[in-house]
């Protein structure tokens, strides 16, 4: 992958920079020292680093403001940073770049159960914002799997979803408003505690835009009252096209599971040596959660177990007890951990038609033999979103740039089937040279333009989402 050069004029002014950002800032929200700023080379993209100019933190709207007053003035690139948990190098710093981080920004500010409502700090993460209403019987329904860690600033930058999206939506369906300081030190407030706004969806346009057009820092949320009850399904199938093909026929049965996971046989192995989660030993396992009362989770449950059957499932199982739904799902939410033990890889984000799933399954096996490089596959099925694990050696010359070579295949497949690049880890680098593979060179040129609008030096979040040339050429032409 290619990095951006570095502006000779910004390092040159290295030390005044750093003088003028300790000037508006507290004593300790400036980090310079090389060693220190080590820690923000990367986001979890570990595969390509680079150390940034400068690290700020602040811990309110106005010290963001203040912050991006001067860099605006002084032409420093900023790149805006959550949690750092971003897998498709949405916070990678550049040399002349400082990094923004909102890791301080973390109080809720506001909660309003009549109106079903939370307004927090952006750097908040996403498991403490339900945490903060499970005793009044709420939640907050998107749950990423780095839940635990990933901040709400970088939820809306990339617009996640998590396992309960098929029924609850991403975070643009559960997003009432934001507070975001443009790169200029403006602070806009758009939307907020009501259903919805007169005029252009801006909050729309903001939700999913990578950093790219601002700075969020506070945010209301929806939340919503808990179900009565929910109870998972486990299915195992002797091939990942049987499940796939399960996947299908569940949602053109009208049922809506709040969730619908896939895991294959790779992925199964590891998670059973990690969590012993107690998972059958078959080709691919499906995970099935509905809600509500009983006797509605009875009824959607014997839909589902009727139509599993028609596929010769190797197990079929019905959570009958907390602690069983509990295991159930243990495996699931620790997927990531457990391939990570066993060897590096690279997780993808393409996603396609639900009808799409058996042919897509097929194909990503056979170039897995075409490439050489194994391939676990564990995603969010019932929407689509497919997260493929390309395993690779980081140590052995040529195996990274074959991984790439080989998600980059799979991502234009998912194009060519109907679906899209990326659905919640963002576009980042990793995919902004894939990015006319989907859009015409006049798409690419109007969203280019929604940028000029707000960033119209190109100095928030450089070198992403649009291919190099393209966002390099608007940087020259801002100069």
């Amino acid at each position: 992958m290619e990095m951006p050069r570095p502006n000779p004029d910004v390092l040159a002014r290295k030390d005044e920079i750093i003088r003028r950002l300790q000037a508006v800032m507290p004593k300790d929200a400036v980090i310079s020292d090389a060693v220190e700023t080590r820690a923000y080379e990367c986001d979890a993209l570990t595969a390509y680093k680079c150390p940034p100019l400068a690290v700020v933190l602040p811990a309110s709207t106005e010290e963001v403001s203040a912050a991006l007053r001067v860099c605006h003035e002084l032409g420093v690139p900023v790149v805006p940073r959550g949690a750092g948990t971003s897998l498709a190098g949405g916070a990678l710093p550049n040399e002349d770049s400082v990094i923004l981080g909102v890791a301080r920004l973390n109080e809720v500010i506001e909660t309003d159960y009549e109106n079903r409502f939370i307004r927090v700090q952006s750097g908040r993460t996403n498991l403490s914002v339900s945490g903060a209403v499970e005793e009044a019987g709420f939640f907050y329904a998107p749950d990423p799997s780095s839940q635990l860690a990933c901040a709400i600033a970088g939820n809306i930058a990339m617009n996640s979803g998590g396992a309960h999206c098929l029924k609850y939506g991403v975070t643009t369906n559960n997003l009432m408003g934001v507070t975001m300081v443009l790169m200029d030190g403006t602070v806009t407030r758009i939307g907020g505690a009501h259903l919805d706004a007169q005029g252009l969806d801006i909050l729309g346009l903001i939700c999913g835009s990578e950093g790219q057009l601002g700075v969020v820092t506070e945010a209301t949320l929806r939340i919503l009252h808990k179900p009565e009850g929910a109870r998972p399904v486990l299915i195992g199938f002797e091939s990942n096209e049987t499940a796939g093909q399960c996947v299908s026929d569940i949602i053109r049965a009208g049922v809506l599971p709040v969730a619908i996971e896939f895991m294959d046989r790779p992925c199964i192995r590891a998670t059973e040596d990690f969590a012993g989660a107690g998972y059958p030993d078959c080709e691919a396992l499906l995970i099935v959660e509905v809600e509500g009362s009983d006797e509605e989770i009875d009824e959607q449950l014997e839909i589902i177990s009727k139509i599993a059957r028609r596929h010769d499932p190797v197990e079929l199982r019905q959570s009958a007890s907390a602690e069983e739904s509990a295991r159930i799902w243990l495996g699931r939410k620790s997927a990531f951990g457990a391939m990570g033990q066993i060897n590096d890889y690279m997780c993808l984000d393409g996603t396609i038609p639900v009808s799409q799933l058996p042919l897509v399954l097929r194909r990503i096996a056979e170039m897995s033999d075409e490439f050489g490089l194994d391939v676990a596959n564990v995603f969010h099925a019932g929407d689509g979103n497919m997260h493929p694990l390309i395993l690779f050696d980081a140590n052995k010359p040529g195996d990274l740039e074959r991984c790439e070579a080989f998600g980059a295949e799979i991502l234009k497949l998912c194009v060519e089937v109907g679906g899209c690049l990326t659905g919640e880890h963002g576009v980042g680098v990793e995919k902004r040279d894939l990015m006319r593979s989907q859009f015409a060179p006049h798409d690419l040129e109007m969203q280019m333009a929604v940028k000029d609008v707000f960033d119209p030096d190109w100095l928030l979040n450089p070198a992403k989402v649009f291919p190099l040339d393209d966002s390099a050429g608007r940087r020259i032409a801002a100069e």
